[in-house]
């Protein structure tokens, strides 16, 4: 695959692949229950972001270990974890403590580690990513 293939691709998922700022020195962490959802999200992502650095979880033993290792510019629910909560289902992944979880309580959850005024971005559409995380990089 060439790169004008690797480049169309990209489009054709809704990723505007122009790099509009440098944002080496922010980060950005997701909780998805999709691992290799994860990878490519972090592969696509990164670049067009201005490369923060990006770290995807996909349960709640990870998510919350690196909930207190910093603080995070921006906390991201990925759509497959969005559309579980918008369903009711219990997002995948849980400890026992975090059993049943919605978005609600694991938001209640980043702000006691992230502070109240942490960004968190969260879709069911995978289209809108890109654009809300570049507004919340701001």
């Amino acid at each position: 695959m060439d790169t004008r293939d690797t480049l169309m691709g990209l489009i054709s998922d809704g990723i505007d692949v122009t790099q509009i700022s440098d944002n080496s020195n922010k980060s950005i962490l997701i909780r998805g229950c999709d691992p290799e959802m994860g990878r490519r999200a972090i592969k696509l992502l990164t670049p067009v972001l201005g490369n923060p650095e990006m770290v995807a979880t996909t349960n709640d033993d990870e998510f919350i270990t690196e909930l207190l290792k910093k603080k995070w510019s921006v906390i991201h629910f990925a759509p497959g974890a969005c559309r579980y909560d918008s369903t009711q289902s219990p997002i995948p992944g849980s400890l026992p403590q975090t059993k049943g979880w919605g978005l609600t309580e694991y938001k209640t959850l980043v702000k006691k580690y992230q502070g109240q005024d942490i960004k968190i971005v969260e879709t069911t559409y995978e289209s809108q990513i890109a654009p809300l995380l570049t507004k919340a990089l701001l």
